[in-house]
Protein backbone atom coordinates (compact mmCIF):
# COMPACT_ATOMS: atom_id res chain seq x y z
CA UNK A 1 0.00 0.00 0.00
CA UNK A 2 3.01 2.21 0.93
CA UNK A 3 4.53 1.69 -2.28
CA UNK A 4 2.00 2.61 -4.69
CA UNK A 5 0.78 5.50 -2.01
CA UNK A 6 4.21 6.55 -3.13
CA UNK A 7 3.89 5.83 -7.25
CA UNK A 8 0.80 7.84 -7.41
CA UNK A 9 2.24 10.47 -5.65
CA UNK A 10 5.13 10.34 -7.86
CA UNK A 11 3.55 10.11 -10.77
CA UNK A 12 1.43 13.07 -9.76
CA UNK A 13 4.08 15.50 -8.71
CA UNK A 14 5.65 14.62 -12.32
CA UNK A 15 2.62 15.51 -13.81
CA UNK A 16 2.46 18.82 -12.15
CA UNK A 17 5.91 19.59 -13.20
CA UNK A 18 5.37 18.80 -16.88
CA UNK A 19 2.41 20.99 -16.92
CA UNK A 20 4.02 23.43 -15.19
CA UNK A 21 7.15 23.84 -17.83
CA UNK A 22 4.72 23.52 -21.17
CA UNK A 23 4.45 27.33 -21.63
CA UNK A 24 7.84 28.17 -21.49
CA UNK A 25 8.33 25.75 -24.82
CA UNK A 26 4.88 26.85 -26.33
CA UNK A 27 5.86 30.71 -25.67
CA UNK A 28 8.74 30.03 -28.28
CA UNK A 29 6.95 29.91 -31.14
CA UNK A 30 9.54 29.28 -33.46
CA UNK A 31 8.48 28.93 -37.01
CA UNK A 32 11.05 28.02 -39.51
CA UNK A 33 11.17 30.29 -42.55
CA UNK A 34 13.14 30.59 -45.71
CA UNK A 35 13.34 34.22 -45.88
CA UNK A 36 17.05 35.66 -44.67
CA UNK A 37 16.63 38.98 -42.66
CA UNK A 38 19.83 39.67 -41.11
CA UNK A 39 20.66 42.00 -37.84
CA UNK A 40 24.25 42.67 -38.91
CA UNK A 41 24.72 44.11 -42.59
CA UNK A 42 20.99 43.46 -43.73
CA UNK A 43 21.65 44.25 -47.44
CA UNK A 44 24.31 41.60 -47.98
CA UNK A 45 24.16 40.75 -51.63
CA UNK A 46 22.90 37.35 -52.53
CA UNK A 47 24.33 34.25 -54.03
CA UNK A 48 25.07 34.14 -57.55
CA UNK A 49 21.54 32.59 -58.99
CA UNK A 50 23.79 30.04 -60.78
CA UNK A 51 24.53 28.78 -57.02
CA UNK A 52 20.83 28.94 -56.14
CA UNK A 53 19.83 26.82 -58.30
CA UNK A 54 22.66 24.04 -58.38
CA UNK A 55 21.66 20.74 -59.02
CA UNK A 56 21.65 19.01 -55.52
CA UNK A 57 24.33 16.16 -56.77
CA UNK A 58 26.68 19.36 -57.77
CA UNK A 59 25.86 20.96 -54.30
CA UNK A 60 29.63 20.39 -53.25
CA UNK A 61 30.26 23.47 -55.94
CA UNK A 62 28.02 26.13 -54.79
CA UNK A 63 29.68 24.89 -50.53
CA UNK A 64 33.51 25.65 -52.44
CA UNK A 65 32.54 28.79 -53.71
CA UNK A 66 30.87 30.00 -49.99
CA UNK A 67 34.00 28.53 -48.37
CA UNK A 68 36.41 30.79 -50.96
CA UNK A 69 33.92 33.83 -50.27
CA UNK A 70 33.81 33.35 -46.29
CA UNK A 71 37.75 32.57 -46.33
CA UNK A 72 38.74 36.11 -48.22
CA UNK A 73 36.11 37.95 -46.41
CA UNK A 74 37.26 36.91 -42.82
CA UNK A 75 41.14 37.38 -44.23
CA UNK A 76 40.08 41.01 -46.09
CA UNK A 77 39.02 42.44 -41.97
CA UNK A 78 42.13 41.17 -40.87
CA UNK A 79 43.87 42.72 -43.37
CA UNK A 80 42.34 46.12 -43.35
CA UNK A 81 41.00 45.67 -39.42
CA UNK A 82 37.77 47.21 -40.85
CA UNK A 83 34.42 44.96 -40.29
CA UNK A 84 32.27 47.90 -42.20
CA UNK A 85 29.30 45.62 -44.35
CA UNK A 86 30.98 46.42 -47.36
CA UNK A 87 34.46 44.37 -46.43
CA UNK A 88 32.84 41.75 -44.40
CA UNK A 89 30.38 40.69 -47.30
CA UNK A 90 31.57 42.20 -50.59
CA UNK A 91 29.95 40.74 -53.95
CA UNK A 92 30.62 37.28 -54.51
CA UNK A 93 32.36 38.00 -57.83
CA UNK A 94 36.10 37.59 -56.44
CA UNK A 95 35.08 34.11 -54.96
CA UNK A 96 33.37 33.16 -58.34
CA UNK A 97 36.49 34.23 -60.35
CA UNK A 98 38.72 32.27 -58.10
CA UNK A 99 36.28 29.32 -58.62
CA UNK A 100 36.04 29.70 -62.36
CA UNK A 101 39.54 30.28 -62.92
CA UNK A 102 41.08 27.41 -60.54
CA UNK A 103 38.50 24.42 -59.33
CA UNK A 104 35.37 25.00 -62.47
CA UNK A 105 36.99 22.25 -64.07
CA UNK A 106 38.60 19.84 -61.11
CA UNK A 107 36.47 16.77 -60.02
CA UNK A 108 34.36 16.34 -57.16
CA UNK A 109 37.33 15.07 -54.24
CA UNK A 110 39.45 18.18 -55.56
CA UNK A 111 36.80 20.50 -54.62
CA UNK A 112 35.48 18.92 -51.31
CA UNK A 113 39.96 19.02 -50.48
CA UNK A 114 39.72 22.64 -51.58
CA UNK A 115 36.81 23.63 -49.67
CA UNK A 116 39.07 21.57 -46.69
CA UNK A 117 41.32 24.26 -47.40
CA UNK A 118 39.38 27.35 -47.30
CA UNK A 119 37.70 26.19 -44.53
CA UNK A 120 41.34 25.72 -42.67
CA UNK A 121 42.11 29.24 -43.60
CA UNK A 122 38.68 30.89 -42.86
CA UNK A 123 38.94 29.33 -39.19
CA UNK A 124 42.43 30.50 -38.96
CA UNK A 125 41.35 34.33 -39.72
CA UNK A 126 38.15 33.88 -37.68
CA UNK A 127 38.86 35.21 -33.88
CA UNK A 128 40.99 38.06 -35.31
CA UNK A 129 38.12 39.17 -37.69
CA UNK A 130 35.67 38.42 -34.94
CA UNK A 131 37.60 40.77 -32.46
CA UNK A 132 37.59 43.50 -34.83
CA UNK A 133 34.26 43.09 -36.05
CA UNK A 134 32.74 42.93 -32.10
CA UNK A 135 34.65 46.33 -31.68
CA UNK A 136 32.54 47.71 -34.18
CA UNK A 137 29.53 45.92 -33.14
CA UNK A 138 28.77 44.25 -36.30
CA UNK A 139 29.30 40.45 -35.64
Amino acid sequence: MRVTRFRLASAALALGLSMTFTPAFAERDLVPTLDRSFDVCPDRPAEPLWMQEIPLRQAYQRVLVQDIYRAQNLERIVQTGSCDCEIRFPSWDAAEAVFRESYASDERWEMLEASDGYNRRANAARTAAKAICDAAGNW
